[in-house]
């Protein structure tokens, strides 16, 4: 192997031991660098590869990520009220086609399996995390005498859901949310918090 080969063979497997480490940091909750090694590792990534990325599309990144990171937050609480309310009702078992809509149950089952079959690292342990925005919804309305305890009307919850999903779309698929879209998401987070006042 040439000289040349060989460092960007080092260079390549040092980041990935790097993002390794970092996966291992978060699933186990500890610190295992300080934040200087963590801001170089990521300094170094962005300086190796962003560059190589039209200046546009990193201006549109940019811009989109704080969309991102509210539909994510969002996203991950509905998912947590959702799972918090079914266990506290139904047991620590809740995920069973009684409880879940059979279709979301069985197509949760197949993107598991066809997950494990890819050979790439399980997205979660939790089935519920296998599941779609729009699936969320449909859980929801399926166990509405459990939901109706916080939210106010179910009316309500599909379209504000119907709202969400609409938005999540240009977001999960990287697209640039319009300004007005932009307005919409932030009307769309205050009407899902004001549900459950």
């Amino acid at each position: 192997m040439a000289f040349e080969d060989k460092v960007k063979a080092f260079g390549m497997t040092n980041m990935l031991i790097e993002s390794e480490i970092d996966q291992l940091e978060r699933d186990l909750s500890i610190e295992l660098r300080s934040e200087s090694n963590k801001e170089a590792s990521e300094n170094a990534i962005e300086r190796a590869y962003f560059p190589q990325f039209a200046e546009n599309l990193r201006q549109e990144a940019a811009q989109m990520a704080r969309s991102y990171e509210l539909f994510y937050c969002l996203e991950k609480t509905i998912r947590r009220q959702i799972a918090e309310l079914l266990e506290s009702n139904k047991g620590s078992d809740w995920w069973t086609d009684s409880v879940i809509p059979q279709q979301i149950f069985l197509d949760v089952k197949k993107r598991i399996q066809r997950e494990r079959e890819s050979g790439i690292t399980p997205r979660s342990s939790d089935q519920l995390d296998y599941t779609n925005f729009g699936e969320l919804g449909e859980i929801i309305k399926a166990n509405w005498q459990i939901f109706a305890s916080i939210f106010n009307n179910i009316k309500a919850v599909e379209k504000i859901m119907s709202n969400l999903n609409s938005l999540r779309n240009p977001i999960a698929h990287c697209s640039m949310l319009a300004e007005d879209e932009k307005l919409r998401l932030e009307l769309s987070l205050r009407d899902w918090f004001r549900l459950a006042e």
